[in-house]
């Protein structure tokens, strides 16, 4: 198995709160982190009003002023959780050997904030008004570049880009070097920040957005009948990650292991799931696979769950092809029911919700499931439910069919 991989420190910035404690509480209550945008957003012509904004975020409570000014915004959203993460960890990096410890940090999408207005400057007002950091500021790679040279990280590092599976493949690829022995420690997540009209016109033309603009907080409505889409939001999720050893010599808190990692691809369709599942199932039995863990070891999973028709019909059949009965005996919940879909952030957010899940004993409702869809027919916990957890599942699918599926398990199982 090679050395165990742990999850030591956690740094969510999110809709309903940034950090663990502000994070824990907001999703623990059932806070919605979504409303009307058009205070922040020009949605002139698109029938899309709402969105999950990171509404109390200012970069130079992180970062310091001069930097901040240079980054984009999801760069910046980026740094910020990775020094939440380090500081929840409690570790100190003096003590570290730095060629060892590594970041993987996802995207979906990239500078797309940087990119917009650069562009619109250049045709405005001529190309000399393009920044000199656009190209810097613009690249998907910048996350993970930022916060090695903020820390002096020099490790593994690089980018990941897989749509909305890009922060749970970069956690899983950060464990797998832990894993391999070529890293002892590493950050690992995703950070995401396009609240643009371009992306809102794009994924609204592709009839992908919830369209409820009269009640945003009921907009995002996973396995719900009258689910009608997704709704975008913004954020980032990074973990500390460490080896077990390294983490216990260093007297550590661990808040779970990442035993299995499993990834696919559904080789169909460039945004569609394949109907039957197939794939998903493939990613979700390959994290099993790899922790030598049995469906019937499953106590939790911790769904995509997209709130659009397709992804949660396929996600239900994906989880019965994967865990078989035990599909009807566990609990499934959906965090984007509460912050939205952070696209390249969500794998890295719905990870930290899945160890803070576990850490506390406690599953989070999926909001707005009131009429069941009769095609996703399994218990996606209504209701918020005290529950221990062993073994759970973070399941993260994106456009281009690729499927991705951490296993976490509590280091006491």
């Amino acid at each position: 198995m090679g050395n165990r991989v742990v999850v030591t420190g956690v740094g969510p910035i999110t809709p309903i709160g940034s950090g663990r404690k502000a994070f824990w509480e907001a999703l623990d209550s059932g806070r919605s982190g979504i409303r009307n945008v058009e205070d922040v957003v020009n949605l002139e012509g698109i029938d899309v009003k709402i969105g999950a904004l990171v509404d109390d975020f200012d970069p130079i409570d992180y970062i310091e002023p001069k930097k901040a000014r240079r980054l984009d915004r999801s760069s910046q959203f980026a740094l910020a959780a990775a020094k939440l993460a380090l500081q929840d960890g409690d570790i100190d990096l003096a003590a570290c050997d730095l060629e060892r410890f590594g970041v993987v940090a996802g995207t979906g999408i990239g500078g797309m904030e940087t990119f917009v207005e650069n562009l619109t400057k250049m045709f405005e007002r001529g190309p000399r008004k393009v920044s000199p950091f656009f190209v810097t500021r613009l690249m998907p790679n910048a996350i993970c570049g930022e916060i090695s040279i903020e820390h002096g990280l020099k490790g593994s590092n690089f980018g990941i880009v897989s749509a909305c599976a890009s922060g749970t493949h970069a956690i899983g690829m950060a464990a797998k070097l832990i894993q391999s022995g070529d890293l002892d420690c590493a950050l690992a997540g995703g950070a995401e920040s396009v609240m643009l009209t371009i992306t809102y016109a794009g994924f609204a033309r592709m009839g992908a957005l919830s369209k409820q603009n009269e009640e945003p907080t009921r907009a995002s409505r996973p396995f719900d009948l009258n689910r009608d889409g997704f709704v975008m939001g913004e954020g980032a999720g990074l973990f500390l990650l460490e080896s077990y050893d390294h983490a216990m010599a260093r007297g550590a808190r661990i808040y779970a292991a990442i035993d299995g990692f499993g990834m696919s691809a559904d080789a169909a369709h460039i945004t569609s799931p394949v109907e039957t599942g197939a794939g998903a199932a493939q990613a979700m039995s390959m994290a099993m696979r790899s922790a030598d863990v049995a469906a019937e070891q499953v106590d939790y999973v911790n769904a995509h769950g997209t709130s659009t028709a397709p992804n949660d019909r396929v996600e239900t059949r994906a989880i019965r092809l994967a865990l078989g009965e035990r599909a009807e005996q566990i609990k499934i919940s959906s965090t984007k029911s509460q912050v939205g879909h952070l696209l390249g952030a969500a794998g890295g957010v719905e990870a930290i919700a899945t160890v803070l899940s576990m850490h506390h004993g406690a599953i989070p409702a999926t909001l707005n499931l009131e009429t069941p869809d009769p095609e996703c027919d399994l218990d996606y916990t209504a209701v918020r439910t005290e529950q221990a957890i062993q073994i759970a599942l973070s399941n993260s699918f994106g456009f281009g069919g690729q499927n991705a599926c951490l296993l976490f398990r509590s280091i006491d199982a």
